[in-house]
């Protein structure tokens, strides 16, 4: 069994939002592989899908971005999963317009949503998958721009980052961390 953690922000107000992304992708898995209705757990909303023989746990924290660690941690506990065995998605405005990138480790990059799990997990070997938002323009409100929603040009583009987005947590959960980060990375 895995955890796959799609960071975002509750309700409807924050839906399409740069802030998101890890929902959408989330919401995407749901629909390829008709999940049931995601229940309340954890500190947020919790369903699984199979995933050519493998079981992912998909969760929602609703605990607001900067906050995300007190749902996965509670439910890496209670699943009693390795670090190894979580990935989380997150938006990153430091990578272009829908650019992925895998990591097996490393900063929160200024994604505070990550900084926290980090925090909580104890850990910064988490496997992470990050989605490119772009940069906000010179001198923007950074808290601003991550929570606005994108540019009417900027979302077919986004549509396809994120169906393949979620090919790439198929491809994790079932080939491993290496192995995907050598197919998407680059």
């Amino acid at each position: 069994m895995k955890l796959v953690v799609g960071l975002g922000n509750p309700g409807k107000k924050y839906d399409g939002t740069r802030h998101n992304v890890g929902f959408d992708v989330l919401e995407t898995l749901s629909r390829r592989y008709t999940a049931a209705q995601p229940k309340s757990k954890f500190n947020g909303q919790l369903t699984e899908v199979g995933v050519r023989g493998e079981k992912l746990m998909l969760l929602w924290p609703h605990t607001f971005m900067n906050k995300s660690g007190n749902s996965v941690r509670p439910a890496l506990d209670f699943y009693k999963l390795t670090l190894e065995d979580v990935l989380i998605v997150c938006d990153d405005f430091n990578l272009p317009l829908a650019k992925l990138r895998l990591k097996g480790k490393g900063s929160a990059g200024g994604q505070n949503g990550l900084a926290d799990v980090i925090q909580k997990l104890g850990s910064d070997e988490v496997p992470r998958l990050r989605v490119g938002i772009g940069p906000p323009r010179e001198g923007a409100d950074i808290a601003g721009y991550v929570l606005s929603n994108f540019a009417k040009a900027e979302k077919p583009e986004m549509d396809v980052c994120i169906e393949r987005a979620a090919s790439v947590v198929e491809d994790w959960a079932v080939h491993g961390l290496v192995h995907t980060m050598n197919q998407y990375n680059g």
